[in-house]
């Protein structure tokens, strides 16, 4: 009961960084959403989810992880509620930023409880294999609840299903969690906010960078400020003497491999999601709860890789499921290279999306154990959202630098698609072109498909670089192997 509170939440969580993919352009009429502006819908949520995660995860060091378990659910409930009766754009950007904090408040605190309630070994290894599966299925089951809401519903129950979820995570945590230690310690503010501003303004940076260009005033300027506020966060941290983010961590080979290899695959999955998403709607012309369902078996699959690790782990480590999945992710993108707009999902999508799934089942529980391994109890909270930070950031990173690479390519080929339309249409067609500056079909899935490709390209790479970490970086010792089995190999101090 205890693990299945704790994956609720993580799923609750997870699932709303794509549950409002499928509902955009609900959104976008309702609100009136410019389509630049639209994007924000997704990063007020991932950006401050991902930046406020170490403050989440040593403020239930501190504060005791089940008290600031249960405020950050009830925070993402409020915050839910918020954005489901919002009235204009102002309103649901707060609504989904403030979502990002709750899940920044729970989300750590989540892992972290599952080191405190359950006993190393293969009962943890278990755990962790569900907690895994849940953090990278999330997206898949997002996509399909949002459809259905969607279909049969509206936009709004995307944010409003929470509220039920959450009160009832709320409720039964107090009886089947307990409450953890609590260590003194102080906050560290300071880190928290030139952590979050730093990456916002990274993002942005790229994203301008696909829409005005590299040479843009704002895109240089925004590239500058990150680098100067994410400077001075490294400054903090050094010398704070008790850090939001402990640089030792770093130190240590195998953690700060696995931080790696996770900020490259969270870039590949979150791009895989986004832009499969599109794919399939607006070019093989998916309604919103076929596109959920066409991602179903990535769930399945996925859990299934989680599955194989968890069990196989005591026996044969983490690094080689970590090269494996690593590879396997990568072959899947590449594979996913060679759409185009006579791709159909059997022929073309369906099955690199589960070779991806598979790979990326083993890598969600052999990452989170190893940086998990041998970190001392009171740094435990810090540990865990140094990961699931690590995770929303690459995410939110990767995915901008993707949403780069499809620009460039969709405006290349644009430049073909372009005269060969005008040679072709009628003089209405014409002028709406003129009007809208949007091609009509084909033309339109040409352009989409050659910048969804390219994103591919970029993954791929992203995959590849995590599988050549695990190779070369990580390293498994036989003390690992002992604590994996539940021996008594050396532990946290």
């Amino acid at each position: 009961m205890a693990l299945l509170v704790i994956a609720s939440c993580q799923l609750m969580v997870v699932l709303d960084i794509t549950i409002v993919n499928i509902a955009l352009p609900h959104i976008q009429s309702a609100l009136d959403f410019s389509t630049t502006s639209l994007s924000w819908v997704v990063n007020a949520y991932t950006l401050t989810f991902g930046g406020l995660l170490l403050l989440g995860g040593r403020t239930g060091d501190i504060l005791g992880r089940r008290r600031v378990f249960i405020f950050g659910v009830l925070l993402f409930v409020l915050a839910s509620l918020l954005g489901g009766l919002a009235q204009n754009s102002g309103q649901l950007l707060g609504a989904r930023a403030l979502q990002g904090v709750g899940g920044a408040i729970a989300s750590p605190t989540a892992l972290a409880l599952i080191s405190t309630t359950f006993r190393e070994g293969p009962e943890r290894n278990r755990a962790f294999g569900v907690f895994a599966a849940v953090s990278a299925g999330g997206g898949a089951i997002g996509l399909l609840a949002g459809g259905i809401l969607v279909e049969y519903l509206n936009w709004r129950w995307v944010l409003f299903v929470n509220v039920p979820i959450g009160l009832l995570i709320a409720l039964a945590t107090p009886r089947w969690i307990r409450e953890s230690e609590r260590h003194p310690g102080r906050f560290d503010i300071a880190g928290a906010l030139t952590s979050t501003a730093g990456m916002v303004l990274l993002v942005y940076g790229f994203i301008r960078a696909a829409q005005d260009g590299w040479r843009d005033a704002f895109t240089l300027a925004a590239f500058v400020g990150a680098v100067l506020i994410l400077a001075a966060f490294v400054l903090i941290e050094r010398r704070s003497k008790q850090p939001i983010t402990p640089l030792h961590m770093f130190a240590d080979r195998n953690r700060a491999g696995t931080y790696g290899i996770m900020l490259c695959l969270a870039a590949a999955i979150f791009g895989m999601f986004f832009f499969l998403t599109l794919f399939v709607q607006d070019v093989l012309g998916f309604s919103p709860l076929q596109a959920g369902l066409a991602f179903l078996p990535v769930t399945a699959v996925i859990a299934v890789g989680a599955g194989l690790a968890s069990r196989f782990l005591p026996v044969y480590g983490p690094k080689p499921f970590m090269v494996v999945g690593a590879i396997l992710a990568a072959a899947g993108l590449s594979w996913l290279t060679l759409t185009d707009v006579h791709s159909t999902y059997a022929g073309s999508v369906l099955g690199p999306m589960l070779v991806f799934s598979m790979g990326m089942g083993m890598e969600f529980v052999s990452l989170t154990l190893m940086a998990l391994s041998d970190v001392p109890t009171p740094e435990t909270g810090a540990a865990s959202g140094l990961l699931n930070a690590t995770q929303q950031v690459g995410g939110s990173l990767g995915l901008s630098i993707l949403v780069t690479m499809f620009g460039t390519a969709s405006t290349n080929e644009a430049k073909t698609q372009v005269p060969a339309f005008l040679q072709q249409a009628t003089p209405a067609e014409r002028l709406q072109f003129q009007r809208t500056g949007q091609l009509p079909k084909p033309w339109s899935d040409e352009v989409l498909t050659a910048g969804v490709s390219a994103a591919f390209i970029m993954a791929a790479i992203f995959t590849a670089i995590a599988a050549l970490v695990a190779l070369f970086v990580i390293q498994v010792r036989p003390s690992d192997l002992e604590r994996l089995k539940g021996g008594a190999g050396p532990g946290p101090m």
